[in-house]
C-alpha cells in the first residue's frame, strides 16, 4: 500500500510517499512558506536526488496540489490512484484517542477542542486534513496522534498536584509529546537487541529542539516528560523546560509582563538559547564551548544534566531498565551530549564505548560487551509509524 504521510505547520507541509510492504520512501519533501513571500517546494525522489522549486503557495490546499503534482510528474507513482490513504501527524488528541483513528467529522471536532491547548499545532493540522479531503475526497484519511501513545500512563503519573476540579473542568493533566517517536524507537530498540518488547523496560531519549524522554515498559508508556503542552521537561533549544511556576508572577511584576508574554519567552527565547544567550543549535554551542564560552559550557551542562536526572527518576519508575535509547536530532548526532550522560549512568553498570559513541545517524550500540544496560542510538522514524498505523486501520475498511 503507498501511504502518503503529510505533517502540516502553520506555514509548512512536509510529506512523504511510502510503500508499506517495502517500507521504501518513494517521495519526500516539504512546502514551505505557505502564505508568505519567497514559498517554495522541496523534492526528493527515492534515489535521494532533490529539487527546490520556488513558486507562489497561497494556501495550504495549493501546497498539496502541489505535492500530487510533483508525485505523479516526477514518476514516483503512475498516477494519484496509486495513493490508497493519507496518514496525517495530529499533535494533541486530549483523553479523545488512545490509538490512531479513521478521520471523520467527529474526530475534526474534537481535535479542535484540543486546540487550545496546543493552538500552533492543532488548527493547522486540521488545516492539512481539509486540504487533502478536498483534492482527494474519496481516499481514506487516518490520524495519527503525538499524545496518543502516552495514554497508557497511570493517574498517578499523569495526575498535577493542583486542585482536582481541574481536571475534572479543564482536563488539566500530563499528556506527553513524541509519541510517535517514542513507539518507534522504543519498539526498535527490542528488535535490535533481541529484546521481548512486551516484556523490557526501556527509556527513549529524544533529544532535539524539542526534546522529551520516555519510560516504556512492557510496550507501553508509563511515564514521559512533557506535560500539558510540549513546555514541560527537559531543558530545550528554545523552551525553559521545568521550573518554579511562582517564577511567572515575580517576572511579570519586575518586567511589567502579561503571563501571555511571559509563556511565549518559556517558549521561544528560553531553554539552551535563553543560557548561552547564543543559540538554540547544539553545534554552535559545540563550536563556542570549544572556543571558551562560558555561557555555551553551562548551556550545554545543564541540557545533559537534566537529561541524567530524567534517566535516573525512569530507572526507578520502571524499577530497573534493560536499554536506554537515544534518539533525535540531537540525539542521534552530538556524541559529546551522549558522552557526558552516558558517563554518570556507571552506578547502574553502563559502561560506554567511546569509539562506538562516534556513531552519528546511524544504529548502533554505544555500550560495551559487558555493560550490565544496553545504550543504543536508533534514529526515529515517525512517518514509518504514521504510514503502517494508517495501513493497520484502512486495510480494515
Amino acid at each position: 500500500m503507498n501511504v502518503l504521510v503529510v505533517n502540516c505547520g502553520s506555514s509548512s507541509l512536509k510529506f512523504q510517499l511510502i510503500q508499506t510492504s517495502t517500507t521504501k520512501v518513494l517521495a519526500s519533501g516539504i512546502c514551505d512558506r505557505i502564505g508568505l513571500d519567497g514559498s517554495e517546494i522541496n523534492y526528493k525522489n527515492d534515489k535521494g536526488e532533490k529539487l527546490s522549486t520556488k513558486t507562489p503557495i497561497e494556501s495550504h490546499a495549493k501546497a498539496i496540489q502541489l505535492v500530487l503534482q510533483h508525485l505523479v510528474d516526477k514518476g514516483a507513482v503512475g498516477s494519484l490512484a496509486e495513493i490508497s490513504a493519507v496518514g496525517h501527524r495530529l499533535v494533541h488528541g486530549g483523553e479523545y484517542f488512545k490509538e490512531s483513528v479513521l478521520i471523520d467529522e467527529k474526530v475534526l471536532s474534537e481535535v479542535a477542542e484540543c486546540s487550545m491547548l496546543v493552538p500552533l499545532h492543532n488548527p493547522a493540522n486540521i488545516i492539512g486534513v481539509r486540504a487533502c479531503q478536498e483534492l482527494m475526497p474519496n481516499v481514506p484519511m487516518v490520524g495519527v496522534f503525538d499524545t496518543a501513545f502516552h495514554q497508557s500512563m497511570p493517574p498517578k503519573a499523569y495526575t498535577y498536584g493542583v486542585p482536582y476540579e481541574w481536571y475534572e473542568k479543564h482536563k488539566v493533566r500530563r499528556y506527553g509529546f513524541h509519541g510517535t517517536s517514542h513507539k518507534y524507537v522504543s519498539r526498535r530498540t527490542a528488535e535490535y537487541l533481541g529484546l521481548d518488547y512486551h516484556s523490557s523496560k526501556i527509556i527513549v531519549c529524544h533529544l532535539g529542539n524539542g526534546s522529551s524522554i520516555c519510560a516504556v515498559k512492557n510496550g507501553k508508556s508509563v511515564d514521559t516528560s512533557m506535560g500539558l503542552t510540549p513546555l514541560e521537561g527537559l531543558i530545550m533549544g528554545t523552551r525553559s523546560g521545568d521550573l518554579d511556576p511562582a517564577i511567572l508572577e515575580y517576572i511579570a511584576d519586575r518586567e511589567k509582563l502579561s503571563t501571555k508574554e511571559i509563556v511565549n519567552i518559556l517558549n521561544k527565547k528560553s531553554g539552551v538559547l535563553g543560557i548561552s544567550g547564543l543559540s538554540s543549535d547544539f553545534r554552535d554551542l559545540l563550536d563556542a564551548d570549544l572556543k571558551g564560552d562560558e555561557r555555551a559550557k553551562l548551556a550545554r551542562a545543564a541540557f545533559a544534566y537534566r537529561v541524567l536526572k530524567y534517566i535516573g527518576s525512569y530507572c526507578a519508575v520502571l524499577i530497573g531498565v534493560d536499554a536506554i535509547s537515544f534518539c533525535g536530532g540531537v540525539g542521534e548526532n552530538a556524541k559529546f551530549i551522549r558522552g557526558m550522560i552516558v558517563e554518570h549512568l556507571e552506578f547502574l553498570g553502563v559502561k560506554l564505548d567511546t569509539e562506538a559513541n562516534n556513531a552519528c545517524g546511524q544504529e548502533a550500540i554505544i555500550s560495551t560487551p559487558d555493560s550490565k544496560v544496553k545504550v543504543c542510538v536508533i534514529p526515529t522514524n515517525e512517518e514509518l509509524i504514521i504510514a503502517q498505523d494508517t495501513e493497520a486501520i484502512v486495510s480494515k475498511l
